[in-house]
């Protein structure tokens, strides 16, 4: 519920979703769940949107099953609600159904934060910063997941990412869509300030399709 442009983070995120056509949201809520559940009595828009109380104490994992037994459907689109991305969603879908595993993650070039120092006998060679296309690939936390990744998660205190991925990896049921698009996380206070910036432009950069 942080605030970005007079916005709580997580109406960026479901605007990403409602921009390409899919706006049913269901918000797994603990902490604080009597904030969010008053945001979305009061939030003026026309999104279809639930809230689930999964508990205080309940980790990721934990909160994806119970809104999976909540309401049960086939597939859906999973976010963490902490970054933004202008991941193509009908895309996204599409790679998933095509490859037929029970999960697919978003696969992002991690942002570059640090200068990178090439260091030779002591002394840096060169200063500069780090290349995105160098950093690998991570967790962009966009994901696809059909139902039946519920039996992959243990209970309240699974983690999604210790706990099911690994599993689902393990039995090759985890599929990675690439995305080189943009994509920012909010983990840090200049994190927060840049998407401050962003937002107040006339076009995001993550409503922005490629």
């Amino acid at each position: 519920m942080v605030l970005i442009d007079d916005k709580p983070l997580i109406w960026h995120v479901m605007s990403i979703y409602a921009s390409q056509g899919f706006d049913d949201f269901v918000i797994a809520t603990g902490y604080k769940a009597e904030v969010i559940e008053s945001w979305v009595i009061n939030l003026d828009s026309d999104w279809n949107i639930a809230t689930l109380d999964t508990g205080l104490n309940t980790m990721t994992g934990g909160r994806i099953k119970k809104c999976i037994e909540r309401f049960p459907e086939q597939r859906y689109f999973v976010t963490y609600g902490d970054g933004v991305g202008n991941v193509n969603l009908r895309d996204l879908l599409k790679f998933h159904e095509k490859n037929s595993l029970l999960a697919t993650v978003t696969a992002v070039r991690p942002p570059a934060r640090f200068g990178v120092l090439d260091i030779e006998n002591g002394e840096v060679k060169n200063f500069g910063e780090k290349n995105q296309t160098d950093a690998g690939w991570i967790n962009g936390g966009f994901f696809v997941i059909d139902n039946k990744v519920r039996d992959y998660i243990e209970g309240d205190s699974d983690l999604f990412e210790t706990g099911a991925l690994p599993k689902l990896t393990r039995d090759r049921q985890l599929s990675a869509y690439q995305h080189n698009g943009f994509w920012k996380p909010m983990d840090t206070l200049r994190e927060k300030t840049e998407l401050q910036e962003l937002a107040q432009t006339k076009e995001p950069p993550w409503l922005k399709r490629d």
